[in-house]
């Protein structure tokens, strides 16, 4: 029997631990949460200081039992889960159903999933914090308030199955509000002129390093636009063969400083920008990695810390490891002058270390063969982003040489690296494109005159705001201060599953239900998705968790106006009647044209005829290959969970089916045809014939 039970909330994350802890210890799983609020009704006591009426969780019952088993046998028990307010929440459930006193010594948190860290948090385990868990709460029951409130009055006024939450609202609006100035947006001409230039050597053959680019930048020194064709004609006729006599040359030395190290929000947003990963998937790619891989011997260990944070800061003991592997790998003068230290927005969300690796000694290249392909590359990207977070500025020589031609100023900039400093291991990306500048420029002094290659007016429109991207919705969500780090991935992630938006390629943009759904929640429900308000609630919700607030007041605040709304909407609201949109597809029975619906599992097309024609069709989508049985066209067909597979267009007569994606070439060995697989490290080509052993990897695309 063991002596003490340890409960987390992952059996990955269990098997992680319990290797530290020895013989003493045993640890199990809740897998998650095992108490909540039931599904079926509000569950909430209004009258009685909006009491939460939980329940356990259906088909957690063998969970439950088995822990009060070994809690029943243990002299002690500790609940090890995450240090947020959710993890608090699942240890103040599981003290509940097992009956443990919750003033006890029973809680232990740790920021990292390492022996150390793990050994360490366990010589101080502390009680469970209240405030953490009345935050938890009051977040829990606004939630419901608001989503089992409001969800009734969409679907007695738009359609059945709609829902609507406090957080996802607000994200929707922000979609919509976006595509509304897009489409309002009026272009506004100018116009640019640029001017090839070359540096006069008297030599025939011309060196590209002796040519670069100027830009008409203003008039006098001042800087100024040309707003139309008439103006750029008029300074073009003023410059053509004129001479381009150098007016001003400006050197200077430019820094730049490192972004710093991950939290929540920017490690999603670099995912998506440099990986292509979607908020969700990259933290369930981040989620494995602080649980543990097996990298070693001895079992598994988290790869990197705590993954929900607001946090910038990170330990002494982390910052001496970056400065002794800065220091082996590239020597002195890549560390700083002193230790870099990040400020964070708020002084209240500094409870975790920033996201950073857990044991700098496991290098991504050396444990590369042991991680998947997408752990290998998040593992990669949180590791150099760290490692470049501590090391010293970048530095460039900069070069700003203006030209004086009969009055208008034309301007080049050129700027060379002086020292690579962090970028030699990592640069940040951004969403926005930046112009570059010429690169180096050639020598060039203070009245020496160039020649001119080429003289070009062009014409430009300014552009409308861009749709966001999953990356710059969670910038826009974390700058707004609405939701915190726990809540990015699955916010965007519930607004595409309720077809509220959609994803095109990685832009985001609202459906015709967005939008009907997003006026309707403007006009009756005004402060749930205003954004200030909604932001003034996340930071009640932290004066709870600080223990400046009381919950109950602020749910009680919030409820006396909004019920009010609720009960306005329900008696005035109109009617709201959606229209599918057309596709191309006929109805076989009765000829009209097919619409686009969307049901429980997906899109599918339905006859507009309904109740008289109740005809359906599944949306196909071809793969672009033929069956390698019948010849006929393969198409992606979905299994009852949702998993995609190929098979015959001609089903039943030809019942091919596959995981793998067949392609139209032929085995070069075999002759049988060629099929996309998928593996570990991605997608690969391999034949179809199990005898053969033809494989061929895809070629990297050169950056």
């Amino acid at each position: 029997m063991s002596e003490y039970l340890v409960i987390v909330e992952s059996p990955a994350k269990a098997k992680t631990i319990g290797r530290f802890l020895g013989k003493k210890y045993k640890v199990e799983a809740s897998a998650g949460h095992l108490r909540d609020l039931p599904v079926s009704k509000m569950a909430i006591d209004i009258e009685n200081d909006f009491a939460p009426q939980y329940m356990n969780i259906r088909g957690k019952g063998d969970i439950i039992k088995t822990l009060k088993k070994e809690a029943k046998e243990a002299s002690k028990v500790f609940l090890a889960t995450d240090p947020d307010r959710e993890g608090e929440a699942i240890s103040w459930h599981l003290a509940q159903i097992l009956g443990i006193d919750e003033k006890s010594i029973c809680r232990v948190t740790f920021n990292e999933i390492t022996k150390n860290a793990v050994t360490e948090a366990f010589k101080s385990p502390r009680t469970i914090d209240a405030e953490l868990v009345n935050a938890y709460q009051a977040r829990r029951v606004l939630d419901r308030l608001v989503g089992y409130s409001i969800s009734p009055v969409l679907w007695k006024k738009v359609k059945k199955g709609l829902s609507a939450g406090r957080v996802q609202s607000v994200a929707t609006r922000l979609v919509c509000d976006r595509e509304d100035e897009i489409e309002a947006f009026i272009p506004q001409e100018y116009w640019s002129i640029r001017v090839d230039l070359r540096k006069n050597t008297g030599k025939e053959k011309i060196s590209k390093a002796d040519c670069f680019v100027a830009k008409y930048y203003g008039e006098n020194g001042k800087k100024n636009q040309i707003k139309d064709k008439d103006s750029a004609d008029k300074i073009y006729n003023d410059i053509l063969n004129k001479d381009f006599i150098v007016s001003s040359v400006k050197r200077t030395e430019k820094k730049r400083s490192p972004a710093p190290p991950f939290i929540t929000s920017t490690l999603q947003q670099e995912a998506s920008r440099k990986l292509g990963f979607s908020a969700s998937k990259t933290m369930s790619v981040v989620q494995g990695l602080y649980e543990g891989v097996n990298v070693g011997k001895g079992g598994p260990t988290g790869l990197v810390t705590y993954i929900r944070t607001d946090s910038t800061r990170i330990s002494d003991e982390a910052a001496a490891a970056a400065k002794a592997h800065i220091l082996s790998e590239f020597g002195s003068d890549f560390l700083p002058n002193h230790k870099r230290i990040y400020k964070n927005k708020n002084a209240a969300q500094d409870a975790h270390e920033a996201i950073r690796p857990s044991h700098i000694e496991y290098k991504p290249a050396e444990i590369k063969d042991k991680l998947t392909n997408d752990q290998y590359k998040l593992y990669k990207l949180i590791y150099d982003r760290f490692i470049a977070s501590q090391m010293a500025d970048a530095v460039y020589d900069v070069c700003t040489v203006d030209f004086d031609v009969v009055g208008h100023t034309f301007r080049s900039v050129g700027s060379t690296v002086k020292f690579a400093g962090f970028t030699k291991l990592y640069e940040e990306s951004f969403d926005e494109k930046t112009e570059s500048d010429n690169g180096k420029l050639p020598a060039l002094e203070a009245k020496e005159r160039v020649i001119v290659d080429n003289i070009k007016p062009e014409q430009h429109f300014t552009q409308p705001p861009q749709r966001y991207t999953e990356a710059s919705l969670v910038k826009a969500l974390e700058e707004n201060g609405i939701g915190r780090p726990s809540t990015y991935a699955p916010t965007i992630s519930v607004i595409l599953a309720r077809g509220y938006i959609g994803k095109e390629k990685k832009s985001l943009y609202p459906t015709e239900l967005g939008r009907v759904v997003n006026d309707l929640m403007k006009s009756s429900f005004s402060d749930i998705v205003d954004i200030e308000f909604t932001a003034q609630m996340e930071e009640n919700l932290d004066k709870i968790e600080q223990g400046n607030r009381q919950w109950v007041d602020v749910v009680s605040e919030f409820y006396g106006d909004f019920s009010k709304e609720v009960d306005k909407a329900t008696k005035e609201l109109e009617h709201v009647k959606l229209s599918d949109p057309e596709s191309d597809v006929p109805c076989d029975k009765c000829g009209r044209m097919m619409v686009i619906k969307t049901g429980k599992f997906g899109k599918f097309l339905a006859c507009p005829g309904y109740p008289e024609c109740k005809n359906t069709k599944p949306i196909i989508e071809e793969v672009g290959a033929d069956c390698p049985t019948c010849g006929q066209k393969l198409i992606y067909r979905k299994t009852k969970t949702g998993k995609k597979y190929v098979a015959c267009s001609n089903y039943p007569d030809c019942k091919f089916s596959s995981w793998n994606i067949p392609t139209n070439d032929k085995c070069p060995k075999c002759g049988e045809y060629i099929e996309i697989a998928q593996g570990k490290r991605g997608k690969y080509l391999k034949c179809s014939n199990k005898e053969c052993d033809y494989i061929s990897f895809f070629k990297k695309k050169k950056s």
